[in-house]
């Protein structure tokens, strides 16, 4: 039990530490942090985040998340920078320096280059008053009143500020461009959200041959035939002009034969749903479902912009694309 509570005082320790080191941020949210987003907006290049160790790989979660929310970003690390991949900073690009120390030998070594190429260096530091934050256009305080570490020494509350000062800068920067949800999406094409807000009706649907349709005034046993070759258990219903006049469905068929209707001699107007619900092909494939979802039905005919059917789209399509 003892060796229990120990440790659990231990993490409770660590978290309030840390809470307090986020906390102690909040004034120093100033004009130092809108002269870094300033420079960001007007940068022409990229952000190019640089920090060595702990400060490196908060770094390059700082760079992914500024580049997964409109400000195109990468890493560079120091140490590689000074042995050629200081090629790959223009002098259009920011360079954002994560030091703790502010003096940290890989990056002071920098320095000379980035000022005589005229480059905008923006810094990050637990030291104010160190040769980087010196040199910055702007610097970034994450000071912290110590580590959670009980020796003071393991990077801890140090880069969990790095981290939550870096976040702040991306949405200051993602609000101020007005990035959208479909922006986001972009940049995260085979997630969840990429399919819900990029996907388009048009990307999923059935289309050309693949669409069941008769005319009306179709017999109904002919229209079952449809149906069967298709295989989507429906068939939209057009006029002689083309235009949707109705669509029929299992779910119809189930009706008719509770109705008792004779199914060898009834005519698809007898029992189809007039027009019923369509969508455009160039809806968002999430919308299409919403509709589905709000009718509670499976599937849509997808219509052109002289209300002709185009394709179909049922709500299995949306499984297999992962819409759902």
């Amino acid at each position: 039990m003892s060796q229990s509570s120990d440790l659990i005082k231990s993490a409770q320790r660590t978290i309030q530490l840390e809470r307090e080191a986020i906390d102690a941020l909040l004034p120093r949210i100033d004009a130092d942090f809108v002269r870094a987003c300033e420079l960001i907006l007007a940068c022409k290049g990229r952000v190019v985040v640089v920090g060595m160790g702990k400060s490196g790989h908060v770094g390059n979660k700082i760079a992914a998340t500024l580049a997964s929310t409109g400000t195109p970003s990468f890493f560079v690390h120091p140490a590689e920078a000074s042995h050629g991949d200081m090629g790959m900073i223009t002098r259009e690009d920011v360079v954002l320096a994560l030091s703790n120390s502010g003096s940290t030998a890989e990056i002071v070594t920098l320095l000379p280059l980035i000022k005589r190429l005229g480059i905008t260096l923006i810094s990050l530091t637990g030291n104010p008053d160190s040769p980087l934050a010196k040199a910055a256009a702007a610097n970034l305080d994450a000071r912290v009143a110590q580590e959670a570490c009980p020796l003071n020494l393991a990077p801890t509350s140090s880069t969990t500020a790095a981290l939550v000062l870096g976040d702040a800068l991306a949405i200051a920067l993602l609000e101020a461009r007005g990035f959208t949800a479909e922006d986001f999406a972009f940049s995260h094409p085979g997630g969840a959200l990429g399919r819900r807000l990029l996907l388009k009706v048009e990307n999923i649907m059935h289309g050309g041959d693949s669409l069941p349709r008769v005319a009306r005034g179709t017999p109904l046993r002919e229209a079952l035939l449809e149906m069967t070759r298709k295989g989507l258990g429906m068939t939209a219903v057009v006029e002689d002009d083309g235009h949707l006049a109705g669509i029929f469905t299992d779910g119809d068929l189930r009706r008719t034969l509770d109705k008792g209707v004779d199914v060898r001699q009834a005519s698809i107007d007898d029992v189809m749903t007039v027009h019923g619900k369509t969508v455009r092909p160039d809806m968002l494939a999430a919308e299409a479902l919403k509709i589905m979802d709000d009718h509670k039905i499976n599937v849509l005919v997808v219509v052109d912009e002289d209300d002709r059917p185009i394709g179909a789209l049922h709500i299995h399509d949306m499984t297999r694309a992962g819409v759902i």
